[in-house]
């Protein structure tokens, strides 16, 4: 049932409303005078066993993807924004204590869940309402549908692999005079084949996992003579730091994953960023395919700069986040690329 919606044909049928979302999100951050606090990656499991990718003021960007494009909710700004907060709510206190006490945290995370599941469950019961005028498939439609066939910093470095990115895209005819050309339809088979884009979002995810790790259940001893029944936690950002497979880990490489090189293919588990075997996350395509159509908006919409004089320090628990946030200033490109990578060039000698 829930393999439908992340199937190749529902994943196109996301794409437009993804993009549409996101385009109208960058224009509100480039409009912004002030820097845009882009903080906090989560990897968060909601009731309904969807996995979905979320940042601070991207996590508003996510959860209003997650809204609109998965559930097909129509909702107003003020009930969004409603949602938005019980959503961080819910967030917030992921990782608390399990007292069940007035006004720990603990309680505030399960009225906020409460909240979030009845909101869904209205959303379900309304549903054949709502899809009179619909021009796509969310994927709460096409869940309903299979349960019932089922009866269930900027450097160097980074410049040229932001302009390499650029390249790729003017090379499949997307990108001219720094715009997104509207006559090519963005299709999910298009940005698949993007190579390099798949290699930058694979290191992205080496280096910065959504999450540290994972829980598993041993099912019979084994040679680390671990008993049978015992509960294990396998650590995927210490994995990708300590894997043999991976030369200069500390460095930002996307072409280690080239098919020149291919570091991720010598061994099932040493890349994992969304665990592995058969227990892997399910929305992984979805949420690889909501951070391709960003880069992408990104790099042929937007300049960006960090805000700050250094980036911030980052700490991995309960998951990897910046300490203090992370604010980026956004910029609308006008249709100069070249004028555009001048500026960005000037930024060089300082220490971002």
């Amino acid at each position: 049932v829930f393999a439908k919606v992340f199937s190749h044909e529902a994943l196109e049928s996301y794409l437009p409303k993804i993009q549409q979302v996101i385009q109208e999100s960058l224009r509100v951050w480039s409009s912004n005078p002030e820097p845009i606090n882009v903080y906090r990656l989560y990897l968060v499991c909601l009731d309904v066993t969807l996995w979905v990718l979320f940042l601070r003021e991207s996590q508003r960007l996510s959860f209003t993807m997650a809204v609109r494009v998965l559930l097909g909710f129509r909702v107003s700004e003020e009930e969004m924004k409603h949602l938005f907060s019980t959503f961080q709510d819910f967030v917030n206190n992921l990782f608390s204590l399990p007292i069940d006490l007035p006004f720990s945290g603990y309680r505030k995370g399960i009225r906020a869940r409460d909240t979030l599941q009845k909101s869904i469950e209205k959303a379900i019961r309304e549903k054949p309402l709502c899809s009179q005028g619909k021009d796509y498939s969310d994927a709460l439609d096409v869940l309903m549908e299979s349960a019932k066939e089922n009866g269930t910093e900027l450097s160097m470095q980074e410049l040229k692999v932001l302009e390499r990115l650029r390249e790729e895209l003017r090379g499949r005819g997307l990108l001219h005079n720094g715009c997104l050309c509207p006559e090519r339809e963005l299709s999910l088979d298009t940005i698949i084949s993007l190579r390099y884009l798949d290699c930058v979002i694979k290191e992205v995810l080496r280096l910065y996992t959504p999450v540290s790790g994972a829980y598993r259940t041993a099912m019979q001893t084994f040679e680390l003579d671990i008993p049978k029944g015992w509960s294990v936690m396998y650590s995927i950002r210490d994995t990708h730091d300590t894997a043999a497979v991976f030369k200069d880990v500390e460095a930002f490489d996307p072409d280690r994953f080239s098919q020149e090189r291919s570091e991720d293919k010598e061994g099932r588990f040493h890349y994992l960023p969304f665990g592995g075997g058969i227990r892997s996350c399910l929305g992984k395509q979805l949420a690889t395919l909501f951070l391709r159509i960003l880069a992408i908006e990104l790099a042929s919409t937007s300049r960006f700069e960090l805000a700050t004089r250094q980036f911030p320090r980052v700490i991995t628990v309960p998951v990897v986040h910046p300490v203090d946030g992370l604010k980026v200033k956004f910029y609308g490109l006008d249709s100069n690329q070249n004028e555009i990578l001048t500026k960005s060039e000037e930024l060089l000698g300082a220490t971002v």
